[in-house]
């Protein structure tokens, strides 16, 4: 099974958790690919994909993904299972926690994708997000905080890739 794993990072975060994801699939094949320097066209081949995607100040983008969030829509995710992941702060920013990957999230499925990798939301303490489901018991993706829960990251990593593996083979 290949996965290609897209990622947008400022800081470092994102890219350390995208390359922690890689090393979690020891027999399948992923593709890494930092939209910074690869075009996100690169999706069409490939049917089962991760995207990383972290959460700037006020539920905004970052900043790569901003720069081609219109061309996403140019796309097609006809029958494409995908994967978010994301980074946040459910400190300093909990009103916006993890929004940009709801974004991102919401915009595949509108283009034709199909979802894997809901996280349930119990351990996280936020006041509201666009990335959970409608009951709030899920993120739509793995949420990660690396300014506050970073003790967390490596076993919540290693939980989701071995959910997703079983997704993604379902």
């Amino acid at each position: 099974m290949t996965i290609a794993l897209f990622f947008g990072s400022t800081t470092g975060n994102t890219e350390d958790i995208a390359e922690q994801i890689c090393d979690q699939f020891n027999n399948q094949m992923v593709e890494l690919f930092n939209i910074a320097d690869e075009p996100l066209s690169l999706v069409a081949a490939y049917d089962k994909l991760i995207f990383g995607i972290p959460t700037w100040d006020y539920g905004e983008l970052q900043a790569d993904w901003d720069d081609i969030w219109d061309e996403i829509d140019a796309l097609d995710f006809t029958n494409k299972r995908f994967a978010c992941f994301g980074c946040g702060d459910q400190v300093g920013y909990p009103e916006w926690y993890q929004d940009a990957m709801g974004l991102l999230h919401d915009k595949l499925i509108a283009l034709g994708g199909l979802p894997l990798g809901y996280w349930s939301t119990n351990g996280y303490t936020f006041s509201a997000s666009k990335a959970t489901t409608t009951d709030g018991s899920h993120f739509v993706g793995l949420a990660l905080d690396e300014d506050n829960q970073h003790e967390l990251t490596s076993a919540r990593i290693v939980g989701w890739c071995r959910q997703l593996e079983q997704e993604f083979i379902q």
